[in-house]
């Protein structure tokens, strides 16, 4: 489909002076091309000196480019992502080069590291090296200047990545190396690439440090720019043409540049191949024979694997093998644990929970339920757990041996991977063989019904295939406890029913708990055995849904549910409502005492004129807003003398009524129909 893009003119007073700039860039430029002597190009380029210059160059230039690798990766990688006093001066350090006049910087290398200087003296004593007037000099003045373009494009691509990545890979029990040359770097490779040209290319044109820390010795430190500087005084048609070759160099990577490292892996392969139709959910569990059964060896205990031509447990080479008392180890408690933790700090509860429970942890937003997972996964400074999973105290260990497994919002399936290394990463991060770990994975993706999409990238499946490959990732880490971040969240209605169909069948196999933040009342009822309400990190409720939809002792919870949810305090045989109004009650209730009061939508009656007979509790109000849902309407009502109100109708009594936003109405409810919660 053509775009067609609305052209503003631009004003004469911006413009002029635009194109001024351009012409002032580009003057130079043109001035070169004209008066190189094209017939003597090729002589002046193959001359002995230039030949000789050119080699250097290309020596001096990958050296420093090597070197800048080596030692301006990992400085990025701390700029980006480790928060310490001073990052504002080491980052002015960085890009002090980059400003500095390149003769200065050429001083003060001589001053740092020169026979005088600082450091050089005990280099040469010690190990005999000198770096003025070698060829290391100008790697090393090189470097100086080159570097810095490295470590800022590196810093910024790092910037941009969302960290979920590489805490999600830590969680599946990959060490913090292991994340960084497997997740991070292949991740933020269009940056890397980008500014290692720039930083080869820099070095390849550096001359003022060069000059003035290495001297200008031909064979040793005479690069290509420095031949350029000898050539102006003797034969600057010779210096033109050498001129020309490093502009067309240096446009050659500017060029290759444009466009092309522009974005993550993920946004560039997204285009590819259009994800394939999100296909139905297995309507039937795994076969008996493809379930895990209790055995002998512990590894083979674990309850949710499924079956592989090369059985786990029966290899001693499976990272998982060891004692019970590390938390990578084969367990010996028939592959059951419970939970116990105990945080603090912004969240404040203790947690207990038996294997096999799911709980469902929901809450406003700020509430803390993030908190809670991250806490657990040993990743925020918010909170602190003290965390015992089966037999193991995990509290002081990295979030990568703890055996938590997370799977946040968006899967965070590593887009430069297929979905089965995606799924196999995490046993390969704890070494199982490759061929073993292959196989385990695809058994997995076949359960959760994915298992055809194996060697499809992340941006080539559905939102509902990502989420089962993200879930069939987590679970074939073999976690011993599995936190679930909204996982359905991004899903459509119809999707995120199969997804629940196949998260519900697998939660029931497993032997850990499992922990789910949802906002979702459905997901909630239906897939958790306990539903831990947070209000302000604390616990405000913790049982099972069916006595949460019940007696729900939060607003909010009640309002997720679907009824009207109004605080209170207990006077005069009534509520006096604290958003303002009164409701009679057939409960009496001790003065005093503050309630929450949960109204039922299908209790609320709507009328056009004010009902006569038994409802005691009666309010004008104006239709706010009408919705569907299912078969029936629900009608948002507000009112001078009450909170806001929600019924629930049929279509025909809405078109009865003569129902619109704006129409005036009256709404009761009877004493009978409202539950008190005592708060």
């Amino acid at each position: 489909m053509r775009r067609f893009r609305t052209r503003t003119r631009p004003p004469v007073a911006l413009a002029l002076p635009a194109l001024l700039a351009v012409a002032f860039l580009l003057l130079p430029l043109i001035g070169i091309l004209s008066r190189t002597q094209w017939s003597e190009l090729g002589e002046h380029l193959t001359s002995p000196g230039v030949v000789e210059a050119l080699r250097l160059s290309m020596i001096v230039s990958l050296w420093a480019l090597g070197l800048s690798l080596v030692l301006g990766v990992p400085l990025a990688w701390l700029l980006a992502r480790v928060p310490f006093k001073g990052k504002a001066l080491v980052r002015s350090l960085v890009l002090l080069p980059m400003v500095l006049p390149p003769t200065v910087g050429g001083v003060a290398l001589l001053l740092g590291f020169g026979r005088r200087g600082l450091l050089g003296p005990w280099l040469e004593d010690t190990f005999g090296i000198t770096l003025p007037f070698h060829t290391s000099g100008a790697v090393v003045a090189a470097t100086f200047v080159a570097m810095p373009f490295l470590v800022i494009s590196l810093e910024g691509a790092l910037g941009g990545l969302k960290q979920s990545y590489e805490e999600t890979a830590a969680s599946l029990g990959a060490s913090p190396v292991r994340v960084f040359f497997t997740v991070t770097l292949p991740m933020v490779a269009p940056g890397l690439i980008a500014g290692a040209a720039l930083t080869w290319a820099r070095a390849l044109g550096e001359f003022g440090a060069t000059i003035t820390f290495a001297g200008n010795l031909p064979g040793t430190t005479q690069t290509l720019p420095l031949q350029v500087y000898l050539l102006l005084q003797d034969q600057p048609e010779a210096a033109t043409s050498v001129s020309l070759l490093l502009l067309a160099i240096a446009m050659g990577v500017l060029i290759a540049l444009r466009g092309r490292w522009t974005g993550t892996p993920a946004d560039r392969k997204a285009a590819e191949t259009p994800p394939v139709a999100e296909e139905p959910a297995p309507t039937a569990t795994a076969k008996p024979a493809e379930r895990a059964k209790p055995a002998k060896s512990a590894e083979s205990a674990e309850p949710a694997e499924p079956a592989v031509p090369a059985a786990p447990g029966t290899s001693g080479t499976s990272g998982t093998s060891g004692t019970s008392g590390a938390p990578g180890a084969a367990p010996r408690d028939g592959g059951r644990w419970p939970l116990h933790a105990a945080v603090t700090g912004f969240n404040r509860l203790t947690l207990d929970a038996e294997p096999g429970t799911t709980i469902a942890v929901v809450g406003e937003n700020g509430a803390g339920k993030t908190t809670l997972l991250r806490a657990l996964l040993g990743l925020t400074p918010r909170a602190h757990a003290e965390l015992r999973l089966g037999d193991t105290d995990v509290t002081a260990l990295p979030p990568h041996k703890r055996q938590v497994a997370w799977v946040p919002q968006d899967g965070a399936l590593f887009p430069h991977l297929s979905a089965l290394a995606n799924t196999a990463y995490g046993l390969r991060a704890r070494r199982v063989p490759r061929a073993e770990a292959r196989a385990r994975a695809q058994a997995w993706l076949d359960r959760l019904g994915v298992g055809h999409l194996a060697h499809r990238k992340p941006a080539q499946l559905s939102g509902g295939q990502a989420q089962r490959v993200a879930l069939a990732r987590a679970l074939a880490a073999r976690p011993r406890l599995l936190l679930l971040d909204e996982p359905l969240a991004a899903l459509d209605q119809t999707t995120r029913a199969r997804v629940r169909h196949t998260l519900r069948t697998h939660l029931a196999e497993f032997g850990g708990v499992c922990l789910i933040v949802t906002h979702d009342p459905v997901e909630a009822v239906s897939l958790a055995d306990r539903v831990l309400v947070l209000a302000d990190g604390q616990t405000l409720q913790d049982a099972p849904p069916v006595e949460v939809t019940r007696h729900p002792r939060s607003p909010w919870v009640a309002r997720m549910l679907g009824r009207n949810a109004w605080q209170g305090t207990a006077s005069d045989g009534g509520l006096a409502l604290a958003a303002g109004g009164r409701l009679v009650l057939a409960e009496e209730l001790p003065d005093g005492v503050p309630a929450l009061a949960i109204i039922a939508p299908e209790a609320v009656s709507v009328h056009r004129e004010r009902p006569a007979g038994s409802p005691r509790n009666v309010w004008p109000g104006t239709v706010r807003e009408i919705t569907a849902l299912g078969s029936r309407l629900r009608v948002l009502i507000g009112s001078a003398e009450a909170p806001d109100l929600v019924a629930e109708i049929t279509p025909d009594a809405a078109a009865e009524l003569g129902l619109a936003d704006g129409v005036h109405v009256w709404t009761s409810v009877k004493a009978t129909e409202v539950t008190l919660v005592r708060l």
